[in-house]
C-alpha cells in the first residue's frame, strides 16, 4: 500500500528495478520528502488513517488497529503504559512513524505497551508491526536522497545522524511479520535510517512471521532487545546502520533462520554512498540459544562487507557460531577482520561444531577474528526481562 502524500514527490522521482528474496528489501524509490494524506478520527477504539495531527491515546484503554496507521510530519503519536492495541489481520495493518513525526510509546516493567494480534488464536504473520522512518544515513543512497519502505513505501534517509523520532520504552510487539506480496514483508520493529537521537530500550518481538528487530542503515541505539520464536532473522541490518546494540536476547523456535544476519549494505540496490562505507555497529553483551547443534543452522552471518564489534557473546546450539561471507570485490567483509574492524571479544560456545566460517576469500585465522574464546557469558536476561517479556 503506497501512502497518497508520496505520489506528487514520485514525479520527480528514479525508480530503481531490483530483484530481491522474500526477506530483502523490496524495489525502491528515490524520492523527496512529502506531507499530506487523510486524516481519520479515533471512532471509539477503532485506529486507522493517515494522521496529519497530534493523535493521543488513553491510558488503560484497548485499541484495536484495522488498517495502517500513519502518522505525518510533525505529528507525535503518544502510546501510554498499559496499553493494548489489537491488529486485525493483514501485512497492510501497521503503526508507521514518518520521518519528522514522533512516538511516545512509554511503557514500563510493569505496565509494557503492548501491540498484539487480534485473532482468537493468534499466530506469526497475523498483522504488520512497528515502523519508525528518519533522517540519518543510510548507503543505499548519497547525499540527502531517501529510499523508501518496503512497507508502505515512505521515505527514509538522510544526513541527521542525531535525528530524533521519538521514545520507545517496554514495547512488544507480538504476532508480527504479515507479508504483503512475495517481496514486502513486515518485521516486528522495522528502523528505517533512524538517528540516535531516538530513545529505544526494553523492546520485544515475539512470535514474528519475519525478522524480530531490522535496521535499514541509520545510528539509532537500542538496549535490551528481546527476540523469541522469530521466523526469520531475529535481529537483521542492512544500508550502511552503525548504531549500538546492548543486551540482547535471542531464542529460536522450531521455525527460525539466522539469529543475526548483517549486511554492510543492500545487496538488491548497492552500496551508493559517497563516500562508501559498510555497516558498522557496537553489539555488547549478545545471548543466542539455539534449537541444538543440527545442520545448516547459523547463529551469526556477517556478509556484504559488513563491519562490527562484538563484545560478551553467548551462543548455544549451532552448527555453526560466525558464518562470515564475502569476495575482494563488493562486498570485502574479510578485509573488515584484517583491518580489526570486524572482531570479536569474549565469547562462550556451547555445543557448536564450528566457531567460524570464513567464506570471505580473503585469508585469516580464528585468532584474527576472535580473541577470549571461552570468556563471554552474554546477556543477563534474568536481571532485566521480569514483568515485561513473553
Amino acid at each position: 500500500m503506497k501512502t497518497n502524500y508520496l505520489f506528487s514527490s514520485l514525479l520527480a522521482a528514479a525508480i530503481l528495478f531490483a530483484s530481491c528474496e522474500a526477506d530483502d528489501t523490496a524495489d525502491i524509490v528515490i524520492n523527496v520528502d512529502g506531507n499530506g494524506g487523510t486524516q481519520t478520527p479515533v471512532v471509539g477504539t477503532e485506529l486507522k488513517g493517515t494522521y496529519t495531527s497530534d493523535l493521543t491515546l488513553t491510558a488503560g484503554q484497548d485499541y484495536t488497529l484495522t488498517d495502517a496507521l500513519i502518522m505525518a510530519r510533525n505529528t507525535k503519536l503518544t502510546i501510554p503504559a498499559g496499553t493494548t492495541i489489537r491488529a486485525t489481520n493483514g501485512a497492510n495493518v501497521y503503526i508507521a512513524i514518518s520521518q519528522g513525526a514522533e512516538i511516545d510509546a512509554q511503557g514500563t516493567a510493569n505496565s509494557p505497551i503492548i501491540l498484539t494480534s487480534a485473532a482468537a488464536t493468534p499466530a506469526a504473520g497475523d498483522w504488520g508491526g512497528l515502523i519508525l522512518l528518519g533522517r540519518a544515513p543510510i548507503n543505499s543512497t548519497s547525499g540527502s536522497a531517501t529510499s523508501t519502505s518496503e512497507i508502505g513505501a515512505l521515505p527514509y534517509g538522510g544526513g541527521d545522524a542525531s535525528d530524533y523520532s521519538g521514545v520507545i520504552k517496554y514495547v512488544r510487539v507480538e504476532y508480527s511479520g504479515g507479508a504483503a506480496d512475495g517481496q514486502s514483508e513486515n518485521n516486528g520493529f522495522s528502523f528505517y535510517g533512524v538517528g540516535n537521537g531516538t530513545v529505544v530500550d526494553h523492546i520485544q518481538a515475539f512470535k514474528g512471521k519475519d525478522d524480530g528487530v531490522e535496521f535499514f542503515g541509520g545510528t539509532v541505539n537500542v538496549s535490551f532487545i528481546s527476540v523469541i520464536d522469530a521466523e526469520d532473522d531475529s535481529v537483521d541490518w542492512t544500508e550502511g546502520y552503525s548504531g549500538t546494540l546492548n543486551n540482547i536476547y535471542i531464542q529460536h523456535g522450531a521455525a527460525h533462520d539466522k539469529g543475526i544476519e548483517a549486511d554492510g549494505y543492500n545487496t538488491d540496490i548497492g552500496n551508493n554512498s559517497n563516500p562508501v562505507y559498510f555497516s558498522a555497529p557496537n553489539v555488547r553483551n549478545l545471548t543466542i540459544i539455539g534449537q541444538g547443534n543440527t545442520p545448516d543452522t547459523e547463529a551469526v552471518r556477517l556478509r556484504a562487507g559488513t563491519q562490527g564489534i562484538f563484545t560478551n557473546v553467548l551462543i548455544d546450539g549451532f552448527e555453526e557460531g560466525f558464518d562470515l561471507d564475502g569476495d575482494k570485490g563488493n562486498s570485502p567483509t574479510g578485509q573488515g577482520v584484517l583491518d580489526d574492524e570486524l572482531q570479536v571479544t569474549d565469547v562462550l560456545f556451547t555445543n557448536v561444531t564450528t566457531k567460524m566460517k570464513n567464506d570471505t576469500t580473503f585469508e585469516f585465522t580464528i585468532g584474527d577474528f576472535i580473541t577470549g574464546d571461552g570468556d563471554g557469558t552474554g546477556t543477563d536476561y534474568a536481571s532485566w526481562r521480569t514483568g515485561w517479556t513473553r
